[in-house]
């Protein structure tokens, strides 16, 4: 049967509050400025044994200097970004690392800005950098505005899950889904109707993370999480109907 997993794009409520009603979690911290090591810990302690963490890798690998995230942050580096083989981009891996492991993650989220264009210093820099890494976790890419073939061309290469939103674009290459739902016609302010669950539903033919990053993340997240349950209910029904 295929695995769903349901959470969102940070904390919507407090951390207790949604361990209790969520199992999956896609960290937004670690993009900005990575936590120290003791939080981490922390929060792997106080989560349940079966609930996972996902992170968004460190700015520092995917950003330029010129991205307002860093100003944001208030990040003291030279150079950064577009995952130039350059000591500050190898050294915020090895942090990202760091935390993920502590986290116990299984995917490592890459999002890349509409800067990063679709050239072949880019293309060479991403296969550096992903060929140079151990394959402790799965890697999963979100880009913009790339052409199809090339993005299946390299996520196949270099093994990397491609990350879409399924209301805007299909997914071009990966052994799982991974959706991270922004919000498609109000964006961040969209809020999923009844419909829209029932389609993202069906995209999901394999096994799949679904993250929602709107306003109402936390809400339209546990609305698909019960669409789920009763889907499940109703094969379950169905199977044991057959049977009698």
């Amino acid at each position: 049967m295929v695995e769903i997993k349901v959470g969102c794009c940070g904390f919507c409520k407090s951390m207790k509050d949604y361990f209790s009603d969520f199992k999956l979690v896609e960290i937004q911290r670690t993009f900005y400025n990575p936590p120290k090591p003791n939080t981490a810990k922390k929060w792997r302690r106080e989560a349940p044994n079966d609930f996972e963490f996902s992170i968004k890798a460190w700015q520092v690998i995917t950003h330029p200097l010129t991205s307002p995230t860093f100003k944001k942050a208030k990040i003291d580096v030279k150079k950064a970004g577009f995952f130039q083989p350059i000591k500050e981009v190898f050294d915020a891996w090895e942090k990202t690392r760091e935390i993920a492991k502590i986290l116990k993650a299984k995917v490592i989220l890459f999002q890349t800005p509409k800067s990063f264009r679709e050239s072949e210093e880019n293309i060479r820099n991403m296969k550096e950098f992903f060929s140079s890494l151990e394959r402790e976790f799965i890697f999963a890419w979100e880009p913009r505005g790339w052409s199809p073939d090339t993005i299946k061309s390299l996520c196949s290469e270099l093994n990397i899950i491609h990350v879409v939103d399924p209301f805007v674009s299909a997914q071009l290459y990966g052994d799982i889904s991974y959706f991270r739902l922004h919000g498609h016609t109000k964006m961040y302010k969209h809020k999923y109707s009844d419909d829209e669950l029932k389609f993202l539903r069906k995209k999901c033919e394999k096994d799949s993370y679904i993250l929602f990053n709107n306003i109402y993340m936390c809400e339209d997240a546990l609305r698909f999480k019960k669409l789920l349950d009763n889907r499940e209910l109703e094969i379950d029904l169905g199977e044991r109907l057959g049977k009698s």
